[in-house]
């Protein structure tokens, strides 16, 4: 890989070589974006928070969230396919969680801690 030459020189005499190689790899930072997409809407975002702390129908989440079960059956598939929420089915129900992963449990203490520091009164 060809040194970038920057433009500006602030004398610090650092090889930038490794941060070009990771700015270079576009893909990461989409799939990055990707997640981030998913969270980028309230209802979404408070969906995906209720799930982590349970397992839920569809039926009790359209309660809990006082929306329509299509609604929430709208926001609950792009979540599904993200990866971020899991169903499992029990005869004609389906139950959704958060999934078990690191992305999910990173994603849900981020959520836990922004709500902590930007609303005091939690």
């Amino acid at each position: 890989m060809d040194e970038i030459r920057l433009p500006h020189h602030h004398g610090d005499g650092e090889d930038n070589t490794l941060l070009q190689e990771q700015l270079d790899r576009v893909d990461y930072f989409q799939i990055v974006a990707e997640v981030f997409k998913q969270l980028g809407d309230t209802t979404r975002i408070r969906i995906f928070w209720l799930l982590c702390h349970c397992e839920e129908c569809v039926l009790n989440i359209s309660a809990m969230m006082k929306m329509s079960s299509p609604a929430v059956s709208h926001h609950l598939r792009p979540l599904k396919n993200s990866g971020l929420v899991v169903s499992r089915r029990e005869g004609k129900e389906v139950y959704y969680r958060a999934a078990d992963t690191e992305q999910s449990r990173l994603l849900h203490q981020m959520i836990e801690r922004v709500m902590e520091i930007t609303c005091p009164e939690l």
